[in-house]
């Protein structure tokens, strides 16, 4: 999984979430003499700034700039202020990969003892809002290597549960101990039940339309037809007989089934999944909607995740849960063959939509790959590619292949978890795709 390197809270981001900051000078330590609009004076409050709100912008600086600005910026910390620093100067100190808070000689680090960050993990969710924990989380275990202690069941407890937290759990799943793995299913099980809860009632309002507009009218087997309804129906069609005696009759002009027809498999839909490590969110967010259309009758869902080699989770789509635990985040990826896999399930190429979820990547047969998805799109299946499906926007992705696929009428672009109903709406009704305007394919 790839998680976020970014840098501490910083003056345009404060952590204590009040109002930001001027931009901030360029070196670790405020300037002496005449400061630039928007650095730390060392003198004398600004013309115009009450003393008051000179006090606040200086404590923000001293927040943002560390230790090492103590001096500059006439500022101590105390109280909660200095606790939200040292939560801060133990993730972010100078000897973190990224660079850190000040100049001085310290090194990044939590301790070696789990206690230790378990205090810290609780600190930082006192102190700051459940946004920026969660970055600083992603941070902590990218910079101070912290993927192990997450095996420790005590550690989960302490975390603030979201995507990317679920797809580092996910990656470690293989090296868990049994005494963790109940406590990690029951935070990804948290985040399930809030994506699901976010995200399922559009969906199936959504698509339900869709799939009630893409419907073929057909006149229903006689066997079929709900006389009842049908007369009712048909009532201002009613004919006087000749002979006086008031016999009629009822001219059927409309013809009304028993629904059987409405209750059948409409569409077919296969997600394709690539579990490479940098598509973790995407993986998350697509067992979810997997499970979503799964529960829609007029739907056939199919859920198959790859790398080198093809896995197919379709039986385990009532439960996300056990979508997410059954893949094996990271490895190769081997697109032309999760395709081949596809191709060999459908069977019904103009009522099918094969959704692949990939950065397209390959590490198998190119040609190949592109020979398939012609194929599909000629026997009248709706191909559809997602570089990403997740809150960030398009990853690195291999632009060649996208530019590829682009030219065989594919065009590849990433998807928010909001707009991927609109997405699989368009592709049902074989309408052009809502594709965002910045993408480059």
């Amino acid at each position: 999984m790839t998680t976020p390197t970014g840098n501490p809270p910083t003056a345009s981001n404060p952590p204590a979430g009040g109002p930001a900051l001027d931009a901030p000078p360029t070196g670790g330590t405020p300037p002496t003499g005449t400061p630039p609009t928007g650095t730390p004076p060392t003198g004398a409050p600004a013309p115009g700034a009450t003393g008051t709100a000179q006090d606040e912008r200086l404590r923000r600086w001293r927040m943002v700039l560390g230790a090492d600005s103590e001096e500059s910026t006439g500022r101590a910390l105390t109280g909660r202020d200095a606790a939200m620093d040292q939560a801060l100067t133990a993730l972010y100190g100078s000897g973190g990969r990224n660079g850190g808070r000040g100049n001085g000689g310290r090194s990044a680090g939590l301790g070696g003892s789990a206690p230790s960050v378990a205090r810290w993990l609780g600190d930082i969710r006192t102190y700051f809002p459940s946004s920026v924990v969660q970055v600083m989380q992603r941070d902590a275990i990218d910079r101070l290597g912290l993927s192990a202690l997450l095996l420790e069941p005590e550690m989960l407890e302490a975390v603030e549960a979201d995507v990317h937290l679920v797809g580092t759990l996910l990656s470690l799943n293989k090296a868990m101990p049994e005494t963790t793995k109940e406590t990690a299913r029951a935070v990804v099980r948290k985040v399930v039940e809030q994506l699901e809860k976010r995200l399922t009632t559009r969906t199936r309002a959504t698509l339900t339309g869709a799939l009630d507009r893409s419907a073929k009218v057909s006149r229903p087997r006689h066997h079929d037809i709900d006389w009842d309804r049908t007369i009712r129906a048909n009532l201002k069609n009613y004919l006087e007989l000749p002979g006086g005696d008031g016999a009629g009759t009822v001219v059927p002009e409309r013809l009304i089934g028993y629904g059987r027809a409405a209750q059948s498999v409409k569409k077919d839909v296969i997600l394709c999944i690539d579990q490479s490590g940098s598509m973790a969110a995407s993986v998350v967010y697509a067992s979810v909607f997997g499970a979503v259309l799964a529960s829609m009758r007029a739907l056939r869902t199919r859920l198959v995740v790859f790398d080198t080699a093809v896995v197919d989770l379709t039986d385990q789509l009532d439960d996300p849960v056990d979508v997410l635990f059954g893949t094996q985040l990271g490895g190769g990826t081997d697109i032309n063959r999760a395709l081949a896999y596809c191709q060999s399930r459908i069977t019904r190429p103009a009522e099918t939509v094969v959704v692949l979820i990939s950065d397209l990547y390959e590490g198998g047969i190119r040609n190949e790959m592109l020979k398939r998805v012609a194929a599909m799109k000629a026997s009248g299946v709706q191909f559809v590619t997602l570089l990403a499906l997740s809150d960030e926007g398009a990853p690195a992705y291999d632009r060649d292949h996208a530019a590829a696929l682009s030219a065989l009428g594919a065009p590849a672009f990433a998807c928010t978890p909001d707009l991927f109903p609109d997405v699989m709406a368009a592709a049902i009704e074989k309408r052009p795709l809502p594709i965002p305007d910045k993408e480059p394919v």
